[in-house]
Formats: structure tokens, C-alpha cells, sequence
């Protein structure tokens, strides 16, 4: 569980994929990668076997039945449970209107950059920008490709949301790169005395 009683992303999003229909865990992973999911949440499919467990033993879901392909292990085939659109319902309404406190590592790098010589950040932001320009070229893809099959825009505000955020990165990165270059943003003033003493 998360904040206030949610669930943890993997829950949320194995929970509404099956509101679609009852699915085995190995057929979830394969639809979660097929839309590009594992870009927003962690998935292996061992910790995808462990969430199902786990959300069967909380109710969540229900086992319906179990099926095998010539010598592979069994199956097990899952749907949600009324309790589980419960949780669903509510997980994603604490996600949509509590902001979660999140420790992102780039945050990190970018507060203690200072430490590094100005051209190695510069040549470390420029390949931080072709990564995520790339990144951006493959959700933009990818959206195109849903509204192509006519998928009513509801369905992808997720990967709009994660390509905007990511296009704005880009811009703020590019600004930033810009002006260590020009030498508006000084990569060797000293702290002054005064702020230096209150640190």
C-alpha cells in the first residue's frame, strides 16, 4: 500500500487492466510492455507474480481458473473483485489529488552539479538531452499510434502527460546548457562570505 491507503502503482495498474477482462499475470506483463507501461512503473515479472499474489490475498482479486500450454507450468487466470475496483477507485483519486513525495535522483545530481567542472556537466546535459529528445520521439510514436487506431483520448492522458513533462525537461535543460556556454550562469563565482557563513 502507499499514501493514505493506496495502492502502489504496479497494484493500480494490474487492477485496471483487469476491468478489461480476466487475464493470467504473464499476459498482463506482456499488455503492460505492449503500451509501453513499464516506462512508469517498475515491472519485472517476478514483481508483477508477487503483486497479484499479494492483491489476492488482500481481496483485490479472485482466481478464476488455470490453463496450460503443452509443457509450461499452469496458469492461473485472475479477474478483479468488486473490493478491487473499490481500492482501484480510490488509489487513483489519491494519486490524481495528492502530489506524492517522490526522491528523484536527477533532482540530486542537478543540486550538487556544482561539484563538477563545468565542462563535464556541460558534455553530461548534452547526452541527458539526446536521451530524453529520443524518449520523446518514442512516446510521440507511440501517441500517434493510439490516435490512429481511434483510441478515445482518456486512454493515453498518461503518455501526454509523460511526454509534455518530458518535452519541458528538454527546454529547461537546453536553457540551462545555453547559459553555462555563454557564461551567464558563472560555473567559478565563490560563495559570498555572507551566505557562506549561514550554510
Amino acid at each position: 500500500m502507499g499514501k493514505s491507503g493506496s495502492l502502489r502503482p504496479l497494484g493500480v495498474v494490474s487492477l485496471a487492466l483487469l476491468t478489461e477482462r480476466p487475464m493470467h499475470p504473464y499476459e498482463m506483463y506482456q499488455l503492460l510492455v505492449a503500451r509501453s507501461q513499464d516506462k512508469t512503473v517498475k515491472l519485472r515479472p517476478g514483481t508483477l507474480y508477487h503483486a497479484i499474489n499479494w492483491l489476492e490475498s488482500a481481496g483485490f482479486v479472485v482466481a478464476t481458473g488455470t490453463e496450460r500450454e503443452g509443457n509450461r507450468p499452469e496458469r492461473t487466470t485472475y479477474a478483479i473483485s468488486d473490493a478491487g475496483r473499490e481500492a482501484l477507485r480510490r488509489s487513483v483519486v489519491a494519486m490524481l489529488t495528492e502530489p506524492a513525495e517522490e526522491f528523484p535522483e536527477f533532482t540530486v545530481a542537478m543540486g550538487e552539479a556544482h561539484n563538477l567542472p563545468r565542462k563535464v556537466v556541460l558534455e553530461a546535459l548534452r547526452e541527458r538531452v539526446a536521451f530524453v529528445e529520443a524518449e520523446c520521439h518514442r512516446g510521440g510514436v507511440h501517441l500517434d499510434r493510439a490516435n490512429t487506431r481511434g483510441l478515445p483520448r482518456r486512454f493515453i492522458l498518461g503518455g501526454e502527460f509523460a511526454l509534455n513533462r518530458a518535452r519541458a525537461d528538454v527546454a529547461w535543460l537546453n536553457s540551462v546548457i545555453a547559459q553555462i556556454e555563454s557564461g551567464e550562469l558563472s560555473w567559478d563565482t565563490p560563495i559570498p562570505a555572507n551566505i557562506k557563513e549561514h550554510t
